[in-house]
């Protein structure tokens, strides 16, 4: 039924094709459907992920920064890792809060995604430094507690570390499509 060239897949009724196996299959609904799905997902792949990213990121800054703006400076009892620390707290409070404030409308609207992206990494990896690392630890089970959303003594990096994995890539492949970074880039 088929020379030497020809896949085939037998069964005990008859032989089959690996072609014609393969079409039987896209023939499927269901796969039909995945195949749709998957299809439409990797045509936005550069718009939807980087958007969602963009604003749960500008999000969770723009409270962050409106608490430090609508509250009192806590950071005077903190020490900030170098070179942080030669400014004064008032300096690095407002600094701080602009920075999450002015960072959370440019990631809402893609506008210098990568800088912003980039200094707001620099920010938090600053916040777990200076405040969200345990104090103390000895092995790696006590330094694992710390990665919690607590406050019961063991730091609580966790939210933190994963606003910087969130960030790795807008850092890396940008603010996509759905951004004025896009726009700019076509003019």
């Amino acid at each position: 039924m088929s020379d030497k060239y020809t896949k085939t897949l037998s069964t005990r009724q008859n032989t089959v094709s690996l072609a014609e196996f393969c079409g039987a299959i896209k023939k499927n609904p269901l796969i039909a459907f995945y195949s749709r799905v998957t299809a439409w997902l990797e045509r936005h792949a550069d718009q939807l992920p980087p958007l969602l990213l963009r604003l749960i990121l500008a999000y969770e800054f723009w409270e962050a920064g409106m608490m430090k703006l609508n509250g009192e400076n806590w950071f005077a009892q903190l020490n900030f890792p170098f070179p942080f620390g030669l400014l004064s707290t008032d300096a690095l409070w407002f600094m701080g809060t602009w920075l999450e404030l002015i960072g959370a409308i440019a990631l809402l609207l893609g506008l210098g995604t990568r800088i912003i992206t980039l200094s707001l990494m620099v920010l938090t990896i600053v916040a777990i430094e200076t405040v969200h690392w345990p104090a103390e630890w000895s092995s790696l089970s006590e330094l694992w507690r710390g990665y919690a959303i607590s406050s019961k003594g063991f730091g609580n990096y966790k939210l933190p570390l994963l606003y910087l994995i969130m960030f790795l890539p807008l850092l890396f492949r940008g603010a996509g499509r759905w951004s004025l970074d896009h726009v700019f880039r076509r003019l």
